[in-house]
């Protein structure tokens, strides 16, 4: 049996990426061409735009975007920051990869509740869960949208706490100037496809001011080498490979205007949807989100998700179990986040993507005002 295709897919990469065939399609060739396919010209080429781009020092080009967080943390390791057995502050509402770089370290992770507008890391939380073995906080940009990085940052400073941000999901989010990934002292981004910023492949990267820290990442991302064959460390391999910098060297041309395309679609979302059975996602400061996803809660999910089906609108529960429910961290069962439990179970993504149409904007729209709570 054929099933027919949503009038309102969640995100559909093919057209996506098809605005930017051309371009796409020459840089994979110059790569092929050039022979020369993982460490090269066009990883560094990207390093430095996207570094740039973030107004840091430094980008390092990895693997992907957990291998991001995790070679960060290891790095503060290696640099006597931390050891094992240490904590590392992390919102209880987020994907599982903000626990798993912590818990790959051998660090452990301390969840806490989030800020019930912003989804985000509550300042107030963060600061009761400080403690002896406390030694960072991880700050997620949860959906797109910065987290309060401000008075983070200060609760940090005053006690002597490393903030790492995790931006896989804000690639552009700014605030007064300044992009994510240029607030705490490092900060790791996630290239998924699916991103703002997407490869077409797995990808990620550190961003830093720290110029010890970026030597140890770079030595760390390469079996922990900076020299062939010289091995300072006991380093991974997870290099971000040519064909990928090159692919975001072109994608990174056009986010600005794709976000802003986000944005647009989202004002609409928010001016034009009310329905009390749904409660829409805040946009915070001005250029603060920049939509990953546009998220919204109801205690009817299950039903408002299969009316929005039945009229041909695709969406995704991003995310239905969170870290301290899965098996993996069967030792958290028996801790309570009733907020962040309540979130995972209300929250629902409709259809974001910077090449949504007009017409397809409107059926989400209508879909959600025709629906009824049971």
């Amino acid at each position: 049996m054929t099933v027919a295709s949503p009038a309102v897919p969640f995100l559909e990469l093919r057209e996506v990426n098809a605005a930017h065939a051309d371009e796409l399609k020459a840089a994979v060739a110059r790569v092929i061409d050039s022979g020369h396919y993982v460490l090269g010209e066009e990883l560094s080429a990207f390093e430095r735009e996207f570094a740039r781009w973030c107004g840091v020092r430094h980008a390092i080009g990895v693997g992907n975007g957990l291998d991001a967080l995790s070679l960060v943390l290891r790095a503060y390791m290696e640099l006597g920051a931390m050891n094992e057995g240490d904590e590392v502050i992390v919102p209880a509402n987020t994907f599982i990869a903000s626990f798993l770089a912590v818990s790959a370290n051998r660090l452990v992770p301390v969840p806490v509740e989030p800020d019930e507008e912003s989804f985000n890391l509550d300042p107030a939380h963060v600061e009761a869960a400080i403690g002896p073995r406390t030694r960072a906080i991880m700050a997620v940009h949860l959906y797109g949208r910065l987290a309060d990085t401000r008075m983070l940052a200060t609760i940090a400073r005053r006690y002597g706490l490393l903030l790492i941000e995790d931006a896989a999901q804000a690639h552009g989010a700014a605030y007064c100037g300044r992009k994510a990934g240029s607030f705490g002292d490092a900060a790791g981004f996630s290239f998924y496809p699916g991103k703002n910023l997407g490869a077409l492949g797995d990808a990620g990267a550190v961003v830093t001011d720290d110029d010890a820290l970026a030597a140890a990442v770079r030595a760390l991302r390469n079996y922990g080498s900076v020299e062939k064959y010289c091995h300072s460390r006991a380093g991974v391999n997870s290099r971000l490979d040519e064909i990928q910098a090159a692919v975001l060297r072109v994608k990174l041309r056009h986010i600005d205007a794709e976000n802003a395309a986000r944005q647009r679609i989202a004002t609409v979302y928010r001016e034009a949807i009310a329905n009390p059975a749904i409660r829409l996602p805040a946009e915070g400061h001005p250029g603060g989100h920049v939509w990953h996803l546009f998220v919204i809660r109801s205690a009817w999910r299950e039903a408002l998700r299969a009316h929005l089906a039945d009229a041909g609108v695709q969406t995704l529960v991003h995310y239905p179990i969170p870290p301290h429910r899965q098996g993996a961290y069967s030792p958290l069962h028996r801790l309570s986040f009733p907020l962040t439990e309540r979130m995972h179970d209300e929250v629902l993504s409709l259809p974001m993507a910077p090449n949504l149409g007009n017409e397809q904007v409107e059926r989400v729209i209508d879909a959600c005002l025709s629906f009824v709570a049971p």
